[in-house]
């Protein structure tokens, strides 16, 4: 927030009859640990009263409202030798977005606290919450109907459509967002008039008009345009990253890079980044030497889109992760699947980002109908690699490809899961899983059917597959 913008806040909150729910005056501050409960109060609050944002002021008086200046700047203090904003994260359940300015304001120096609402579930201070009511800044549970409010408007909370800046002019606009991405993406013609440009992306809810020249751009359109995703507090740890690992554990990075472009705009530039990274393989094909990477760029496609469109973006402080080791990438997200694991690939697709997946599938980025998955397995089973495996945990959710391995190197698990995402591939086409296709599958040779007779049976065991009414045809367990 730039000076101006900081002296408009200011004469508005001081022009206010009274401290409130989501406004809170001081003059200095002696007891550091009653900013994290002012903080969770305010933070409680302006979720309770649908507010954008609640402040903490100091160098105000909290009775007459004249600006008296402070003696307290955050950025020197520090509790034991833990600076005070690091602190203040540690001991905050959830982490919840402040952001701490210290500005003059009638040549007197001041400290504003910026506090984002509390977005999926109330916030505490070492364990407890705490909300505003008028001046005072009890605890949450002393106001049982108050709390149940909050929980109400989390769960009706959509993040696509909540604002990362508001207030911003037109050229603020275009400087933040890749508007000429966003043409290419939409087959639009870039307008001659830059305010015409802005109005096309209202149409998407990426930016809504406030007045004339006066707009506010939405964590949707930050998200998929945003030139700097740093630019914006709501989604900069939304940022998906890569990592690559010498060897096949953590012990060692070679390379990370966190990414900051919105996921629409930097989409092919990641993958085409991902890609560059990974190892090669020598294959002969009609007596003739290619090399190509080994993994298909069409697998790693669809798993980074769906990690992007699925995350459950409700969860501060993490976004999606692509971890590259020699045998194997690892593809995390946050959030739970809506769907269990093992119907990733039939069944039609479930995004709790609604609005994201819309537009991603209207640009081409992932595909409408769930086919995406089918495709990515197709590509795997072409390029004889083992089964990915879809993993679902507490918090978040994994994908991870295997480098390609000989079927002896292979696990039971890998050759089971092998087996029934196959059966499921071929259900999918209208036909059924034999052992002879489950061999071209696997590149076992004719000769050793017993092999692939005993992955069936073990399969069966599992419950993942079950025979079809035609004897020797096998189809997915819950068909």
């Amino acid at each position: 927030m730039d000076q101006y913008k900081i002296e408009m806040l200011i004469e508005n909150l001081i022009s206010l009859p009274s401290e409130n729910e989501i406004v809170e005056f001081k003059r200095d501050n002696k007891d550091k640990s009653v900013i994290g409960k002012k903080i969770s109060a305010l933070a409680n609050s302006a979720n309770l009263c649908n507010e954008k944002r609640a402040y903490l002021v100091y160098g105000i008086s909290d009775s007459e409202h004249e600006v008296v200046g402070t003696r307290f700047f955050p950025s020197k203090e520090k509790i034991g030798n833990i600076p005070i904003e690091f602190w203040l994260n540690q001991h905050l359940d959830p982490k919840t977005e402040f952001i701490i300015y210290e500005k003059t304001y009638q040549s007197k120096p001041i400290t504003v606290f910026e506090i984002y609402p509390a977005v999926n579930q109330p916030i505490k201070f070492n364990g407890i919450a705490y909300i505003r009511i008028g001046e005072t800044t009890p605890k949450l549970s002393d106001y049982p109907s108050k709390e149940r409010k909050i929980w109400t408007n989390i769960s009706g909370k959509n993040f696509e459509k909540g604002i990362a800046m508001e207030n911003v002019t037109t050229l603020d606009v275009l400087k933040l967002l890749d508007f000429e991405k966003y043409s290419t993406l939409t087959n639009q013609e870039i307008p001659t008039e830059t305010q015409q440009f802005v109005e096309k992306m209202c149409q998407y809810d990426l930016v809504r008009k406030v007045f004339d020249n006066s707009y506010d751009i939405t964590n949707l359109g930050a998200l998929l345009f945003a030139k700097n995703i740093n630019e914006f507090p709501t989604i900069r740890r939304k940022a998906v990253r890569v990592i690559k690992y010498d060897g096949n554990t953590k012990v060692k990075i070679t390379k990370e890079v966190p990414g900051t472009f919105g996921y629409a705009c930097g989409f092919e530039g990641l993958v085409g980044y991902i890609n560059d990274q990974l190892p090669t393989n020598e294959y002969i094909t009609d007596s003739l030497r290619e090399e190509r990477r080994m993994y298909p760029k069409i697998a790693i496609r669809e798993f980074i889109a769906n990690a992007l469109i699925h995350q459950d973006l409700s969860i501060s402080g993490t976004g999606p992760t692509i971890e590259i080791f020699d045998n194997r990438i690892e593809i995390t997200n946050p959030g739970e699947p809506l769907i269990p694991t093992d119907r990733f690939i039939d069944h039609p697709p479930r995004s709790r980002n609604e609005d994201m997946a819309s537009f991603m599938r209207q640009i081409g980025i992932c595909e409408e109908g769930g086919t995406g998955i089918d495709r990515a397995l197709t590509s795997i089973d072409l390029y004889q690699l083992p089964p990915p495996k879809f993993e679902k945990f507490d918090d978040f959710t994994k994908v991870t490809m295997y480098a390609h391995k000989s079927l002896k190197d292979m696990t039971l698990d890998d050759k089971t899961r092998a087996c029934f995402q196959h059966c499921v591939l071929k259900y999918i086409e209208k036909s059924h899983m034999t052992n002879a296709s489950l061999r071209k599958r696997l590149n076992i040779g004719e000769r050793n059917y017993p092999a692939a007779s005993r992955i069936i049976a073990a399969t069966i065991k599992k419950g993942l597959i079950k025979e079809a009414e035609k004897q020797k045809e096998y189809i997915p367990s819950w068909a």
